[in-house]
């Protein structure tokens, strides 16, 4: 299962919004065969392991990241094709939330006489996918909240100057994240500021499709002129309101501009977040400043943090991580579960989950 995990994530940044699967084909002790899905369309791991045994599949046990698929989609199902093979075990790390899955697949491989075994290395194979299974099981997307700050946690100087306070090492580390989101959001004070890509750039893998470019801007302040308009992608504005003329000319520049009710004279984070998950977003990297990230702070709605720190200070008139309105005390604080410190040059990057998401991961 260890290696049917490590398959899946060969697929990391292909498989949008599909999840990352794999799969390993064992007979007696000997593994015969293995696949992975690759991208959107093609075939599933287990189809994949099927086709690359070049041995009888007769007997076999397939160790699957996520159970097998029992529906006609793009492709045909993974049930059938298994029950075909003659595989008679079937080891799943997790059940699969998608509403016609949703342990009918297991199912109908016990009543065609297959032994199924659940939940082998089940929380890897569920933080794996965290967006596809959030999403699915509760309608948002997961949101990633990526930071770049000194080590007393100031993101820009007092000017509003941030380019750059973490090093090369750490912003070729934020395209990876990047290629495996479904979204990169932003608001519209970084535009301003900044003009920023929201691109994946300098990516060599497997990286095909960029992740759709999500902006808030609940007064419609973007300019048509904006850098990210004019690169490959799509570019997703979401505002509050009728104005009709400024909406026109950021579509005729290629923008796609959703207009959504207000919250307190701002864009109801919920609401954006219930409208992305029906497009299919399962992860959401949120590169922002430090309004929109208090908001989404405030909100509950941040999963995860990715937080670059350099070995550098820049003093208490700099501009901090967050504008909270909800901490007034220390109880009203957000305790985090480190999960991982990472050194990047001189750099470090800590990766970490606000304590009461860290039971999905």
């Amino acid at each position: 299962m260890a290696q049917a995990l490590r398959l899946a994530y060969r697929g990391l940044n292909t498989t949008q919004p599909n999840p990352r699967v794999g799969c390993v084909l064992v007979v007696n002790e000997h593994v015969i065969s293995e696949g992975w899905h690759r991208t959107t369309g093609g075939d599933h791991a287990e189809i994949v392991a099927l086709k690359n045994a070049t041995t009888s599949t007769e007997g076999a046990t397939a160790y699957v990241t996520l159970e097998p698929c029992c529906h006609h989609g793009r492709t045909g199902p993974c049930t059938s094709a298994l029950i075909r093979a003659g595989v008679c075990r079937v080891v799943v790390a997790m059940m699969d939330p998608f509403p016609e899955v949703a342990g009918r697949g297991i199912e109908i491989l016990r009543q065609a006489g297959v032994q199924v075994d659940v939940g082998l290395m089940q929380q890897q194979a569920i933080r794996l996918n965290a967006g596809f299974v959030k999403r699915l099981t509760t309608g948002y997307p997961w949101v990633r909240s990526k930071i770049a700050c000194s080590l007393d946690a100031r993101t820009a100087a007092a000017n509003g100057e941030s380019k750059w306070i973490t090093s090369d090492l750490s912003r070729q580390d934020v395209q990876r994240w990047r290629a495996r989101s479904s979204a990169i959001m932003t608001g519209i004070g970084t535009v301003m500021a900044d003009d920023p890509s929201l691109n994946v750039r300098h990516f060599d893998d497997d990286f095909q499709q960029q992740p759709l470019r999500v902006v808030l801007d609940s007064t419609l302040k973007m300019q048509p002129s904006a850098r990210m308009l004019a690169l490959p992608g799509r570019t997703l504005i979401f505002t509050t309101g009728e104005k009709s003329l400024r909406i026109q000319a950021l579509r005729d520049a290629g923008a796609t501009v959703v207009i959504q009710p207000e919250q307190n004279n701002k864009l109801d984070l919920k609401q954006v977040l219930l409208y992305l998950a029906t497009q299919n977003i399962n992860e959401i990297l949120l590169e922002a400043g430090a309004t929109l990230n208090g908001a989404f702070v405030d909100g509950g709605w941040v999963d995860e943090f990715l937080i670059y720190m350099a070995p550098s200070f820049m003093g208490n008139s700099a501009r901090g991580l967050f504008d909270t309105a909800n901490m007034k005390c220390l109880s009203d604080r957000v305790n985090l579960q480190i999960d991982e410190v990472r050194q990047l040059g001189n750099d470090i990057r800590i990766r970490a989950f606000p304590c009461q998401h860290s039971e999905v991961v």
